[in-house]
C-alpha cells in the first residue's frame, strides 16, 4: 500500500463532531416547563419518543444525565436546574428579538432618526411632525442637531433617515429634494416705528441698528450685498450664528433684522412682528435622503408634512 504524504493528511479534513442544537435545547426547555416527556411533546407539537429520543441524545452529547426517574416521573438534577438558569434568561433574549421583530410591523414602532440644523429642529420640524401624527397616527422619531460639514459627512456616513439643511450642496451617498421656496422676511419690535408698515424696503433700514447673522453666513453675505446694492448703511452691532438668537435680540429691543421666514413665525410675539420685504433674498430647505441605508417606512410622509408646513407660512 502507498503511503501518504503528511501534506495529504494533513489537507484531510477531520469529520464534524456532532454538536448540541438549538433543538436539543428547545426539547430540554420543554421536558422542564412541562415536568414530562408527554406534556413537552404536547408543547412541540410532536410524539412522545421523538422527545425522549431528542433527550436522550442531548444527554449522550453532554455526558451526564440531566433528569432522574423517580417513581415513573422525570426529576430535574442539580446540573439540569444550573442549565435551566440559563436556558431561561437566553430565552427571554429571544422573546424580547421577536417582540420588537412582530412591533417593527406597526407604524407607530417605526422610528424615523432626523438630522437637522438647529433652527429648523425649532421652526419647522415641530409643525411638520404634528401634522405627520394628525395624518398617520404617532410615529417615534429622533432628532439629533448639526451645523454645517458635520451635518453633511453624518449623512454621508448614512447614520440618518433624513436630513434638513439650508445648503444646496448635496453630500456623497445621498439625494437631495427641494422643499417649498420662500424668502427671507424682517423681524421687527412691535414698538418700532417701522412696524407700522406693511412691507419694508431696503431705505427702510437706513441708520437703523440691526441685528446680524454672522459674517460667513451666506444669508448675511446675500443682506449685505442688497444693501450695498441700494448704498443702505446700517449700525451694525450686534451678530450670532443663530437666527433664534437674532429673534430673541430683536424682541428685547435691540434692533432690527432680517431672517428666514420659519423662525420667524415660530418667534412671533406680542414682543415681536413679522413684516415682509419688497426685495427678495430667497430662502429654501433642502431634504436630504441617504442612499446606502435601508428605507423606513414613514419618511414620505414626513417629507409631504414638512412640504405642508412650508407652504402654510
Amino acid at each position: 500500500m502507498t503511503e501518504r504524504s503528511p501534506d495529504r493528511l494533513a489537507a484531510t479534513p477531520a469529520p464534524l463532531e456532532p454538536r448540541i442544537s438549538h433543538r436539543h435545547i428547545e426539547v430540554f426547555r420543554a421536558v422542564m416547563l412541562a415536568s414530562g416527556v408527554t406534556g413537552a411533546a404536547r408543547l412541540l407539537f410532536t410524539s412522545q419518543p421523538t422527545v425522549s429520543r431528542e433527550l436522550a441524545r442531548l444527554e449522550q452529547l453532554l455526558g451526564y444525565a440531566l433528569f432522574e426517574r423517580v417513581q415513573g416521573r422525570l426529576r430535574a438534577t442539580a446540573r439540569a436546574l444550573s442549565l435551566w438558569d440559563e436556558v431561561q434568561r437566553s430565552w427571554q433574549g429571544l422573546d424580547q428579538v421577536i417582540d420588537h421583530a412582530l412591533a417593527l410591523a406597526k407604524p407607530s414602532q417605526t422610528q424615523i432618526s432626523v438630522l437637522c440644523m438647529p433652527a429648523l429642529s425649532h421652526a419647522l420640524l415641530p409643525g411638520a411632525l404634528a401634522r405627520l401624527h394628525a395624518q398617520h397616527g404617532p410615529m417615534a422619531v429622533s432628532v439629533a442637531t448639526q451645523d454645517g460639514p458635520l451635518l453633511h459627512e453624518w449623512m454621508a456616513a448614512q447614520r440618518f433617515d433624513l436630513g434638513l439643511t439650508e445648503e444646496a450642496d448635496v453630500p456623497p451617498g445621498t439625494r437631495s429634494v427641494a422643499l417649498p421656496a420662500l424668502d427671507e422676511v424682517a423681524v421687527l419690535p412691535a414698538t418700532h416705528a417701522l412696524a407700522a408698515k406693511p412691507m419694508l424696503k431696503a431705505s427702510d433700514f437706513a441708520d437703523q441698528a440691526f441685528v446680524s447673522l454672522a459674517r460667513d453666513d451666506p444669508y448675511r453675505q446675500q443682506m449685505d450685498a442688497v444693501f450695498a446694492r441700494a448704498r443702505v448703511q446700517r449700525q451694525l452691532l450686534l451678530e450670532t450664528h443663530s437666527a433664534v438668537a437674532v429673534c430673541a435680540m430683536v424682541a428685547q429691543g435691540l434692533g432690527v433684522a432680517i431672517v428666514n421666514p420659519l423662525t420667524a413665525r415660530a418667534c412671533a410675539s406680542d414682543r415681536l412682528v413679522v413684516r415682509p420685504l419688497a426685495f427678495s433674498i430667497p430662502f429654501q430647505v433642502h431634504a436630504l435622503l441617504p442612499l446606502h441605508r435601508p428605507a423606513v417606512s414613514g419618511v414620505d410622509g414626513l417629507l409631504e408634512a414638512l412640504r405642508e408646513e412650508i407652504n402654510r407660512v
